[in-house]
């Protein structure tokens, strides 16, 4: 699929190509388990690969003709029919699932043109640079709101010309450097598949778990809330990005220090690192992961001061639970 997109094709054009691929793979491996022998079989797949490569010169019919001819040969072979059932109904399924998916880009259209039309994405750049004036995290706060609104079900490319062109500008003039500013809004602008109301990726596996798409949105949210820190990190310290005064050594220690911060919010998060944490165990946590965001050298002491007191109460009482069971 990037080769393709990469060569120029539509994203419909290689998805459909992709599906057609597919089929001939399993059509071919139902054909192939029925030879005996094994030089047959690299022969067979061979020759196949090579005729579905057909497809960059001459385009989709060839993988259609190769998908008729095996179709014709599996109604003959043993145990054929089964496989060409088997996909029908796959794709009869594919199709029932990716309603709920559609439902969402349609709404994610009329929600991202009404923002870009009625000019209220660019009204509000100018009020993140009002707010900006006397809080920076505030307004890296509401950054993270409106890409989390403008990258709602919208592919990579798109996401990061809407972000890049309407919440960037404004951080480049809080004195953000122009390569975090960039990566921020970009950043949070793919969090936006992962993020309910939409979320995408939550909507898609839905489909596979059979369960709430807002259940799994929300879950993939509260697991995944570690990895909202470290955009506001490389705001912070630009160290992170190998932006403005970075030398190898500070660039280590930015990287150390924020996949620590990784850990103690994700065993926050969850309530579990080796063993189930309670909840001031999980307020303490929450706390030195908090002073370790901050890039300011009083908070990173409490911070790694703080997160060794955890991990060696944490490691006894792991050691007292184990001796105990």
């Amino acid at each position: 699929l990037v080769a393709m997109l990469f060569h120029g094709f539509t994203p419909m054009f290689a998805g459909l190509t992709g599906l057609a691929l597919t089929t001939i793979l399993i059509l071919g491996a139902a054909l192939a388990a029925r030879m005996s022998n094994l030089a047959f079989r690299y022969v067979f797949w061979l020759g196949l690969g090579l005729a579905a490569a057909s497809f960059l010169t001459w385009g989709i019919y060839p993988v259609i003709a190769i998908i008729f001819a095996l179709s014709l040969a599996c109604l003959k072979v043993k145990g054929g029919r089964k496989t060409l059932h088997t996909i029908r109904s796959s794709l009869v399924d594919g199709a029932k699932q990716a309603l709920p998916v559609g439902i969402a880009c349609a709404v994610v259209g009329v929600i991202i043109g009404v923002l870009t039309l009625t000019g209220a994405a660019s009204s509000f750049a100018g009020y993140i640079l009002e707010v900006g004036k006397t809080s920076l995290f505030l307004s890296l706060f509401l950054t993270m709101l409106v890409c989390l609104v403008l990258g709602m079900g919208i592919p990579t490319i798109p996401n990061y010309i809407i972000t890049s062109s309407i919440a960037a500008p404004a951080l480049l003039k809080l004195g953000v450097p122009l390569i975090v500013s960039h990566m921020f809004v970009f950043y949070f602008g793919i969090m936006a598949d992962l993020t309910p109301p939409v979320a995408l990726a939550a909507f898609a596996a839905a489909s596979i778990a059979k369960a709430s798409p807002m259940r799994i949105g929300w879950k993939a949210t509260h697991i995944a809330i570690a990895g909202f820190v470290i955009p506001y990190m490389a705001v912070y310290a630009p160290e992170l990005m190998l932006q403005g005064n970075w030398t190898v050594f500070s660039s280590s220690y930015i990287v150390c220090k924020a996949v620590l911060a990784i850990v103690l919010w994700g065993g926050a998060a969850v309530g579990y690192m080796w063993t189930p944490l309670k909840l001031i165990e999980r307020v303490f946590v929450t706390i030195a992961a908090l002073m370790l965001v901050v890039a300011l050298p009083v908070t990173d002491e409490i911070g790694f001061a703080m997160a060794v007191l955890f991990f060696v109460w944490h490691a006894r009482q792991n050691r007292r639970a184990l001796l105990t069971a």
